[in-house]
Protein backbone atom coordinates (compact mmCIF):
# COMPACT_ATOMS: atom_id res chain seq x y z
CA UNK A 1 0.00 0.00 0.00
CA UNK A 2 1.57 3.39 -0.87
CA UNK A 3 2.48 5.52 2.01
CA UNK A 4 2.47 2.26 4.64
CA UNK A 5 5.36 -0.27 2.99
CA UNK A 6 7.51 -0.52 5.76
CA UNK A 7 11.10 -0.47 4.27
CA UNK A 8 13.24 -3.00 6.61
CA UNK A 9 16.67 -2.16 7.65
CA UNK A 10 19.73 -4.03 8.28
CA UNK A 11 21.50 -3.27 11.14
CA UNK A 12 24.75 -4.81 10.33
CA UNK A 13 27.03 -5.20 7.90
CA UNK A 14 28.39 -8.70 7.21
CA UNK A 15 31.87 -9.13 7.92
CA UNK A 16 34.40 -10.30 4.76
CA UNK A 17 36.55 -12.61 6.34
CA UNK A 18 35.15 -15.58 7.23
CA UNK A 19 37.34 -16.51 10.21
CA UNK A 20 35.91 -12.90 11.99
CA UNK A 21 32.17 -14.06 11.82
CA UNK A 22 32.73 -15.58 15.78
CA UNK A 23 34.00 -12.10 16.74
CA UNK A 24 31.18 -9.97 14.86
CA UNK A 25 28.38 -12.43 16.35
CA UNK A 26 30.03 -11.71 19.96
CA UNK A 27 30.25 -7.77 19.06
CA UNK A 28 26.45 -8.21 18.07
CA UNK A 29 25.05 -9.82 20.88
CA UNK A 30 27.14 -7.40 23.21
CA UNK A 31 25.99 -3.89 21.58
CA UNK A 32 22.37 -5.25 21.53
CA UNK A 33 22.58 -6.45 25.51
CA UNK A 34 23.84 -2.91 26.02
CA UNK A 35 21.46 -0.78 24.25
CA UNK A 36 18.32 -3.01 24.02
CA UNK A 37 16.74 -0.25 26.28
CA UNK A 38 18.20 2.90 24.56
CA UNK A 39 17.16 1.91 21.11
CA UNK A 40 13.79 0.27 21.75
CA UNK A 41 11.08 2.47 19.94
CA UNK A 42 9.58 5.38 21.82
CA UNK A 43 5.66 5.79 21.14
CA UNK A 44 4.49 9.89 21.10
CA UNK A 45 0.62 10.49 20.65
CA UNK A 46 -0.40 14.03 20.42
CA UNK A 47 -3.98 14.50 20.89
CA UNK A 48 -6.04 17.54 19.90
CA UNK A 49 -9.93 18.13 21.48
CA UNK A 50 -12.67 18.10 19.06
CA UNK A 51 -10.69 18.37 15.44
CA UNK A 52 -11.93 17.51 12.23
CA UNK A 53 -9.38 17.86 9.68
CA UNK A 54 -9.23 21.66 9.68
CA UNK A 55 -5.61 21.99 8.35
CA UNK A 56 -3.88 22.78 5.58
CA UNK A 57 -2.47 19.53 4.90
CA UNK A 58 -5.81 18.15 4.43
CA UNK A 59 -6.77 20.82 1.71
CA UNK A 60 -8.02 23.89 4.45
CA UNK A 61 -6.86 26.98 2.48
CA UNK A 62 -7.93 29.18 5.48
CA UNK A 63 -5.81 28.17 8.19
CA UNK A 64 -2.12 28.84 8.27
CA UNK A 65 -0.64 25.15 10.40
CA UNK A 66 2.90 24.81 9.51
CA UNK A 67 4.09 22.96 12.21
CA UNK A 68 1.38 19.81 11.57
CA UNK A 69 1.66 20.22 7.60
CA UNK A 70 5.42 19.18 8.34
CA UNK A 71 4.84 16.47 10.51
CA UNK A 72 2.59 15.35 7.58
CA UNK A 73 5.08 15.75 5.08
CA UNK A 74 7.26 13.63 6.97
CA UNK A 75 4.95 11.29 7.67
CA UNK A 76 1.66 9.76 6.27
CA UNK A 77 -1.48 11.79 6.07
CA UNK A 78 -4.67 8.81 6.72
CA UNK A 79 -7.51 10.53 4.63
CA UNK A 80 -10.00 8.13 6.30
CA UNK A 81 -9.46 8.12 9.82
CA UNK A 82 -12.69 7.87 11.90
CA UNK A 83 -13.50 8.40 16.12
CA UNK A 84 -16.28 5.60 17.22
CA UNK A 85 -17.64 8.50 19.15
CA UNK A 86 -18.13 12.19 18.28
CA UNK A 87 -17.69 13.12 21.84
CA UNK A 88 -14.64 12.77 24.42
CA UNK A 89 -14.71 10.77 27.18
CA UNK A 90 -16.36 8.05 25.21
CA UNK A 91 -13.92 8.04 22.41
CA UNK A 92 -11.03 8.36 24.97
CA UNK A 93 -12.34 5.42 26.61
CA UNK A 94 -12.28 3.64 23.24
CA UNK A 95 -8.82 4.68 21.73
CA UNK A 96 -6.98 4.01 25.41
CA UNK A 97 -8.16 0.46 25.62
CA UNK A 98 -8.66 -0.45 21.39
CA UNK A 99 -12.37 -1.54 22.24
CA UNK A 100 -15.81 -0.02 20.86
CA UNK A 101 -16.78 1.88 23.92
CA UNK A 102 -20.05 0.17 23.68
CA UNK A 103 -18.55 -3.15 24.23
CA UNK A 104 -16.97 -2.45 27.68
CA UNK A 105 -19.73 -0.05 29.17
CA UNK A 106 -18.06 3.36 28.56
CA UNK A 107 -20.14 4.56 26.04
CA UNK A 108 -22.44 7.38 27.83
CA UNK A 109 -20.40 10.69 27.81
CA UNK A 110 -19.06 11.48 31.68
CA UNK A 111 -20.38 8.25 32.90
CA UNK A 112 -21.63 9.32 36.66
CA UNK A 113 -21.41 5.74 38.28
CA UNK A 114 -18.23 4.85 36.54
CA UNK A 115 -17.06 0.71 36.79
CA UNK A 116 -14.22 -0.59 36.28
CA UNK A 117 -13.25 -2.12 33.16
CA UNK A 118 -14.73 -5.65 32.03
CA UNK A 119 -11.99 -8.88 32.76
CA UNK A 120 -9.34 -8.88 30.73
CA UNK A 121 -9.57 -5.82 29.65
CA UNK A 122 -6.37 -3.34 30.51
CA UNK A 123 -5.93 0.58 28.76
CA UNK A 124 -2.90 0.59 26.85
CA UNK A 125 -0.60 2.15 29.48
CA UNK A 126 -0.84 -0.54 31.70
CA UNK A 127 0.66 -2.65 28.59
CA UNK A 128 3.50 -0.37 28.03
CA UNK A 129 4.79 0.08 31.57
CA UNK A 130 4.53 -4.25 31.81
CA UNK A 131 7.33 -4.20 28.87
CA UNK A 132 9.15 -1.93 30.50
CA UNK A 133 8.09 1.64 29.01
CA UNK A 134 7.82 4.82 31.03
CA UNK A 135 4.43 5.87 30.84
CA UNK A 136 3.50 9.77 30.94
CA UNK A 137 0.57 12.18 29.71
CA UNK A 138 1.28 15.53 29.65
CA UNK A 139 0.87 19.26 27.99
CA UNK A 140 2.34 20.89 25.14
CA UNK A 141 4.87 22.73 27.30
CA UNK A 142 6.37 19.90 29.67
CA UNK A 143 4.71 20.93 32.90
CA UNK A 144 4.39 19.09 36.02
CA UNK A 145 0.48 19.43 35.87
CA UNK A 146 -1.44 16.44 35.13
CA UNK A 147 -3.24 16.77 31.32
CA UNK A 148 -7.00 15.53 30.36
CA UNK A 149 -7.62 11.82 30.56
CA UNK A 150 -11.79 11.70 30.47
CA UNK A 151 -12.15 8.19 30.42
CA UNK A 152 -15.44 6.31 31.54
CA UNK A 153 -14.16 4.04 33.76
CA UNK A 154 -12.29 3.22 36.91
CA UNK A 155 -9.22 1.69 37.23
CA UNK A 156 -7.78 -0.08 40.61
CA UNK A 157 -5.20 2.13 41.25
CA UNK A 158 -6.05 5.59 39.45
CA UNK A 159 -2.22 7.00 41.03
CA UNK A 160 -0.80 4.41 38.73
CA UNK A 161 -2.37 5.37 35.33
CA UNK A 162 1.27 7.10 34.55
CA UNK A 163 4.04 7.73 35.69
CA UNK A 164 4.44 11.49 35.28
CA UNK A 165 4.04 14.78 33.13
CA UNK A 166 7.31 14.60 30.67
CA UNK A 167 9.19 11.99 29.21
CA UNK A 168 11.95 13.70 30.86
CA UNK A 169 10.82 11.82 34.20
CA UNK A 170 12.00 8.82 33.30
CA UNK A 171 15.27 6.20 34.27
CA UNK A 172 18.28 7.19 31.68
CA UNK A 173 17.78 5.03 28.00
CA UNK A 174 14.11 3.93 29.26
CA UNK A 175 11.51 3.78 26.07
CA UNK A 176 8.52 6.05 26.75
CA UNK A 177 4.88 5.80 25.83
CA UNK A 178 3.81 9.70 25.92
CA UNK A 179 0.84 11.57 25.49
CA UNK A 180 0.78 15.25 25.01
CA UNK A 181 -3.11 16.94 24.91
CA UNK A 182 -3.69 19.66 23.88
CA UNK A 183 -7.03 21.57 24.52
CA UNK A 184 -7.72 23.27 21.19
CA UNK A 185 -9.80 23.69 19.20
CA UNK A 186 -11.62 23.12 22.03
CA UNK A 187 -14.82 25.72 23.20
CA UNK A 188 -14.64 28.39 23.86
CA UNK A 189 -12.40 29.38 21.18
CA UNK A 190 -9.81 31.74 21.25
CA UNK A 191 -10.76 35.09 19.26
CA UNK A 192 -9.60 35.37 15.55
CA UNK A 193 -7.61 38.53 14.86
CA UNK A 194 -7.79 38.13 10.47
CA UNK A 195 -10.03 40.49 9.64
CA UNK A 196 -10.28 38.93 6.39
CA UNK A 197 -10.73 35.32 7.32
CA UNK A 198 -14.47 35.37 7.87
CA UNK A 199 -15.11 36.82 4.73
CA UNK A 200 -13.45 34.47 2.72
CA UNK A 201 -14.53 30.79 4.34
CA UNK A 202 -16.82 28.43 2.40
CA UNK A 203 -19.48 27.42 5.21
CA UNK A 204 -20.81 24.13 4.69
CA UNK A 205 -24.78 23.99 3.64
CA UNK A 206 -25.90 22.85 6.75
CA UNK A 207 -25.52 26.06 8.70
CA UNK A 208 -26.61 29.32 7.37
CA UNK A 209 -24.74 32.26 5.92
CA UNK A 210 -24.49 34.96 8.65
CA UNK A 211 -21.75 37.30 10.10
CA UNK A 212 -22.37 34.97 13.37
CA UNK A 213 -21.58 32.02 11.20
CA UNK A 214 -18.40 33.13 9.83
CA UNK A 215 -17.12 34.68 13.01
CA UNK A 216 -17.67 31.39 14.95
CA UNK A 217 -15.70 29.32 12.20
CA UNK A 218 -13.27 32.00 12.03
CA UNK A 219 -12.40 31.62 15.68
CA UNK A 220 -12.64 27.95 14.99
CA UNK A 221 -10.02 28.20 12.82
CA UNK A 222 -8.07 30.84 15.04
CA UNK A 223 -7.87 27.86 17.58
CA UNK A 224 -6.38 25.46 15.34
CA UNK A 225 -3.68 28.11 14.51
CA UNK A 226 -2.93 27.87 18.30
CA UNK A 227 -3.15 24.07 18.47
CA UNK A 228 -0.62 23.98 15.41
CA UNK A 229 2.01 26.17 17.37
CA UNK A 230 1.86 23.28 20.53
CA UNK A 231 2.39 20.81 17.83
CA UNK A 232 5.46 22.77 17.29
CA UNK A 233 6.44 23.20 20.51
CA UNK A 234 5.99 19.55 21.33
CA UNK A 235 8.10 18.31 18.01
CA UNK A 236 10.71 20.77 18.60
CA UNK A 237 11.28 19.36 22.71
CA UNK A 238 11.36 15.60 20.99
CA UNK A 239 14.24 17.30 18.80
CA UNK A 240 15.89 18.89 21.47
CA UNK A 241 16.37 15.99 23.81
CA UNK A 242 17.17 14.05 20.87
CA UNK A 243 14.46 11.33 20.39
CA UNK A 244 13.06 12.45 16.80
CA UNK A 245 14.88 9.99 14.90
CA UNK A 246 13.67 6.68 17.58
CA UNK A 247 9.99 7.97 18.56
CA UNK A 248 6.74 6.86 16.51
CA UNK A 249 4.71 10.02 16.74
CA UNK A 250 0.98 10.01 15.88
CA UNK A 251 -0.80 12.92 15.72
CA UNK A 252 -5.05 12.93 15.81
CA UNK A 253 -8.54 14.27 17.05
CA UNK A 254 -10.03 12.47 19.66
CA UNK A 255 -13.14 13.55 17.48
CA UNK A 256 -15.01 15.80 15.36
CA UNK A 257 -15.31 19.53 15.08
CA UNK A 258 -17.31 21.53 17.86
CA UNK A 259 -20.22 22.60 15.49
CA UNK A 260 -23.63 22.01 15.68
CA UNK A 261 -24.00 19.33 13.21
CA UNK A 262 -20.35 17.82 14.42
CA UNK A 263 -19.27 16.88 18.21
CA UNK A 264 -22.06 14.60 20.07
CA UNK A 265 -23.80 13.75 15.98
CA UNK A 266 -22.56 10.43 13.82
CA UNK A 267 -22.02 12.92 10.97
CA UNK A 268 -18.51 12.86 9.53
CA UNK A 269 -18.29 16.73 11.16
CA UNK A 270 -18.37 14.62 14.20
CA UNK A 271 -16.38 11.32 13.46
CA UNK A 272 -13.63 12.47 10.66
CA UNK A 273 -10.11 13.61 11.85
CA UNK A 274 -7.45 14.39 11.04
CA UNK A 275 -4.42 11.10 11.53
CA UNK A 276 -0.82 11.57 11.05
CA UNK A 277 2.15 8.88 11.89
CA UNK A 278 5.59 9.68 11.41
CA UNK A 279 7.82 6.85 11.56
CA UNK A 280 11.40 7.98 10.89
CA UNK A 281 12.73 5.16 8.51
CA UNK A 282 9.88 3.10 8.57
CA UNK A 283 7.15 5.19 6.58
CA UNK A 284 7.13 6.85 3.42
CA UNK A 285 7.39 10.27 3.73
CA UNK A 286 4.16 12.88 2.72
CA UNK A 287 2.04 9.71 1.26
CA UNK A 288 -1.23 9.89 1.81
CA UNK A 289 -3.25 7.00 2.71
CA UNK A 290 -6.83 6.50 2.01
CA UNK A 291 -7.76 3.18 3.68
CA UNK A 292 -10.46 3.27 6.56
CA UNK A 293 -9.40 2.72 9.86
CA UNK A 294 -10.49 3.79 13.21
CA UNK A 295 -9.31 5.45 16.34
CA UNK A 296 -8.80 2.30 18.18
CA UNK A 297 -6.80 0.94 15.51
CA UNK A 298 -4.40 3.27 17.38
CA UNK A 299 -3.44 1.52 20.33
CA UNK A 300 -2.90 -1.78 18.40
CA UNK A 301 -0.35 -0.24 16.16
CA UNK A 302 1.48 1.59 19.10
CA UNK A 303 1.96 -1.77 20.42
CA UNK A 304 2.63 -3.76 17.39
CA UNK A 305 5.41 -0.91 16.66
CA UNK A 306 7.05 -1.43 20.00
CA UNK A 307 7.38 -5.14 19.52
CA UNK A 308 4.82 -5.82 22.74
CA UNK A 309 2.65 -8.60 22.36
CA UNK A 310 -1.55 -7.30 21.09
CA UNK A 311 -4.02 -8.66 22.91
CA UNK A 312 -6.30 -11.11 21.22
CA UNK A 313 -8.71 -9.75 23.10
CA UNK A 314 -7.91 -6.35 21.57
CA UNK A 315 -10.64 -4.67 18.28
CA UNK A 316 -8.37 -2.32 17.10
CA UNK A 317 -6.18 -3.11 14.43
CA UNK A 318 -2.31 -3.22 13.43
CA UNK A 319 -2.66 -0.54 10.37
CA UNK A 320 0.61 -1.04 9.62
CA UNK A 321 0.46 -5.33 9.35
CA UNK A 322 1.67 -6.48 6.02
CA UNK A 323 -0.94 -6.80 3.92
CA UNK A 324 -3.64 -5.56 5.86
CA UNK A 325 -5.94 -3.71 3.58
CA UNK A 326 -7.77 -1.82 5.96
CA UNK A 327 -11.44 -1.80 7.56
CA UNK A 328 -14.18 -2.48 4.55
CA UNK A 329 -16.69 -0.19 7.02
CA UNK A 330 -16.24 1.68 10.39
CA UNK A 331 -18.76 2.03 13.48
CA UNK A 332 -19.48 4.62 15.45
CA UNK A 333 -21.99 5.49 18.57
CA UNK A 334 -23.65 8.09 20.33
CA UNK A 335 -25.30 7.80 23.92
CA UNK A 336 -25.77 10.04 26.33
CA UNK A 337 -23.73 13.25 26.27
CA UNK A 338 -23.91 15.39 29.10
CA UNK A 339 -27.56 16.05 30.12
CA UNK A 340 -28.65 14.68 26.25
CA UNK A 341 -29.85 11.26 26.01
CA UNK A 342 -30.09 9.58 23.05
CA UNK A 343 -29.21 6.45 21.44
CA UNK A 344 -27.71 6.34 17.96
CA UNK A 345 -25.31 4.23 15.96
CA UNK A 346 -23.57 4.03 12.45
CA UNK A 347 -21.82 2.39 9.52
CA UNK A 348 -19.46 3.62 6.99
CA UNK A 349 -17.77 2.23 4.22
CA UNK A 350 -15.99 4.09 1.55
CA UNK A 351 -19.11 5.79 -0.07
CA UNK A 352 -22.22 5.05 2.15
CA UNK A 353 -23.84 5.71 5.73
CA UNK A 354 -26.03 4.37 7.58
CA UNK A 355 -27.24 5.99 10.47
CA UNK A 356 -30.15 4.34 13.08
CA UNK A 357 -31.91 6.27 15.08
CA UNK A 358 -32.95 4.10 18.21
CA UNK A 359 -34.79 6.59 19.37
CA UNK A 360 -36.66 8.94 16.45
CA UNK A 361 -39.19 10.58 18.53
CA UNK A 362 -36.17 12.55 20.27
CA UNK A 363 -35.72 15.38 18.47
CA UNK A 364 -31.91 16.82 16.78
CA UNK A 365 -32.51 19.81 19.15
CA UNK A 366 -32.79 17.70 22.57
CA UNK A 367 -31.53 19.99 24.99
CA UNK A 368 -27.47 20.22 26.09
CA UNK A 369 -26.29 22.32 28.55
CA UNK A 370 -22.89 22.44 26.94
CA UNK A 371 -24.77 23.19 23.43
CA UNK A 372 -26.84 26.33 24.71
CA UNK A 373 -23.51 27.91 26.40
CA UNK A 374 -20.90 26.96 24.04
CA UNK A 375 -22.94 27.35 20.16
CA UNK A 376 -23.73 30.99 19.63
CA UNK A 377 -24.68 29.38 15.96
CA UNK A 378 -27.07 27.23 17.55
CA UNK A 379 -29.12 30.13 18.90
CA UNK A 380 -28.93 32.35 15.43
CA UNK A 381 -30.25 28.96 14.18
CA UNK A 382 -33.25 28.38 16.60
CA UNK A 383 -34.21 32.50 16.07
CA UNK A 384 -34.06 31.73 12.38
CA UNK A 385 -36.12 28.65 12.77
CA UNK A 386 -38.88 30.90 14.23
CA UNK A 387 -38.89 33.76 11.98
CA UNK A 388 -39.21 30.43 9.10
CA UNK A 389 -35.58 32.02 7.22
CA UNK A 390 -33.73 28.60 7.36
CA UNK A 391 -33.56 26.85 4.45
CA UNK A 392 -35.08 22.99 4.49
CA UNK A 393 -31.57 21.18 5.36
CA UNK A 394 -30.88 23.48 8.05
CA UNK A 395 -34.62 23.37 9.36
CA UNK A 396 -34.22 20.03 10.02
CA UNK A 397 -32.60 20.31 13.44
CA UNK A 398 -35.72 21.76 14.73
CA UNK A 399 -38.06 19.00 13.48
CA UNK A 400 -39.69 17.18 16.44
CA UNK A 401 -38.92 13.65 15.37
CA UNK A 402 -35.95 12.01 13.70
CA UNK A 403 -36.50 9.48 10.91
CA UNK A 404 -35.02 5.73 12.28
CA UNK A 405 -32.52 4.89 9.40
CA UNK A 406 -30.69 7.92 7.66
CA UNK A 407 -28.61 6.66 4.52
CA UNK A 408 -25.72 9.15 2.99
CA UNK A 409 -23.86 8.98 -0.25
CA UNK A 410 -21.02 10.55 1.54
CA UNK A 411 -19.01 10.60 -2.04
CA UNK A 412 -21.83 12.82 -3.81
CA UNK A 413 -23.04 14.24 -0.43
CA UNK A 414 -20.46 14.92 1.99
CA UNK A 415 -22.46 16.80 4.49
CA UNK A 416 -25.03 14.45 4.18
CA UNK A 417 -27.90 16.77 3.69
CA UNK A 418 -30.17 13.81 1.61
CA UNK A 419 -31.40 11.23 3.25
CA UNK A 420 -31.74 8.30 1.10
CA UNK A 421 -32.82 5.93 3.08
CA UNK A 422 -36.34 5.43 1.40
CA UNK A 423 -35.12 5.74 -1.86
CA UNK A 424 -35.63 2.61 -3.44
CA UNK A 425 -33.09 3.23 -5.67
CA UNK A 426 -30.40 2.63 -2.86
CA UNK A 427 -32.38 -0.45 -1.25
CA UNK A 428 -29.71 -2.99 -1.47
CA UNK A 429 -27.00 -0.40 0.32
CA UNK A 430 -29.89 -0.07 2.72
CA UNK A 431 -29.86 -3.87 3.42
CA UNK A 432 -26.17 -4.25 3.18
CA UNK A 433 -25.17 -1.73 5.72
CA UNK A 434 -28.49 -2.48 8.22
CA UNK A 435 -27.31 -5.93 8.21
CA UNK A 436 -23.49 -5.07 9.10
CA UNK A 437 -24.56 -2.80 11.88
CA UNK A 438 -27.11 -5.55 13.38
CA UNK A 439 -24.27 -7.57 13.09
Amino acid sequence: MMGTALIHKIGFSAVAASSFVWLQVAMVVCVNAVESDEQRLNVLWIVADDLSPDLGCFGETNVATPNIDQLAADGVRFTAAFATAPVCSSSRSAFITGMYQTSIGAHHHRTWNMQPLPGGIRPVMELFRDAGYFVCNGTAVGSARSAKTDFNFTTPNDARLFDGTSWNQRKAGQPFFAQVQIYEPHREFLTDTDPQRADKLNIPPVYPDHPVTRKDWANYLASVEELDRKVGVTLQRLRDDGLESNTIVFFFGDHGQPHVWGKQWLYDAGLLVPLIVKWPGKLTSGAADERLVSLIDVSATSLAAAGIAVPASMQGQNMFKEGWAGRSVIFAARDRCGDAFDRIRCVRDKRFKLIHNFAPATAYNNRSGYEILQYPVLTLMETMHRDGTLNQVQDRFFQPTKPPYELYDVEVDPFETKNLAEDSAYAADLKRLQQDLQQ
